[in-house]
């Protein structure tokens, strides 16, 4: 059974994604920072017929991070979609004149460090595998900066960018790796199906090759 690993689960997002490729015959790991949330979410989706397991990690500790992904690996088998979509803290959304460069730091290592470290510890069995997929969720400041998120403006052009090289790198492989760019919060973009659009997006997304970036409405129709 292939296996997709949801960073940053969570009960909106990632359930219904966890949801949309359980359907399509995948098991779940699901990893956050809370191991009880974690165990809840992974009981609901049991009982709607996914297999889904939980492991609990910081993505800023990179220890931790592997550590989660290498006991889902070793529970579900070798990880075959990874989606990098961790919420950020709202400290990272302070006005760019309160930005420190510790908090700099931080947002860095929350969204492209984390990336980073969870690509380098599922890539070699997908390059193995001739086949494989990761997939980013950021926000429109990975497009266009804002002086009141100065944080994610600063951290997730520094992730796209990373993205980019790996798309660019791997595409000859058979493996895909593409961003999802969501202007605003879900609720207030008013799609048809709601949450589950946007899941079924992404399934895309791992399903088919394409372009790095996909945006998931113009980004000036975005309201954050």
């Amino acid at each position: 059974m292939p296996v997709l690993a949801i960073i940053g689960a969570g009960p909106g997002l990632g359930a219904a994604v966890a949801r949309k490729f359980g359907r399509e015959g995948f098991s779940v790991a699901l990893i956050s920072r809370d191991q009880s949330k974690l165990d809840a979410m992974a009981a609901e989706l049991t009982a709607d017929g996914v297999t889904a397991s939980g492991f609990a990690a910081d993505v800023r500790e990179p220890a931790e991070l592997e550590g989660a992904l290498a006991r889902a690996a070793a529970e579900l088998g070798p990880i075959t979609a990874l989606q990098y979509s961790p919420l950020p803290s709202r400290d990272y959304l302070k006005p760019v004149l309160d930005l420190t460069p510790e908090l700099a730091l931080e947002a860095l290592q929350f969204s492209a460090l984390g990336l980073i470290h969870a690509v380098r510890a599922v890539l070699p069995a997908m390059r193995e595998a001739g086949d494989g997929s990761v997939i980013l969720i950021n926000g429109g400041t990975s497009v266009k900066a804002r002086a009141g998120f100065a944080g994610t403006s600063v951290a997730f052009p520094a992730e796209s960018a990373y993205g980019e090289m790996l798309h660019d790198a791997l595409e000859g492989e058979g493996i895909r790796v593409a961003q999802l760019v969501i202007p605003g919060g879900i609720p207030q973009l008013e799609l048809p199906n709601g949450i589950d659009d946007v899941a079924d997006r992404i399934w895309g997304l791992h399903a088919e090759a394409g372009p790095f970036r996909t945006m998931l409405i113009p980004l000036e129709d975005g309201r954050e």
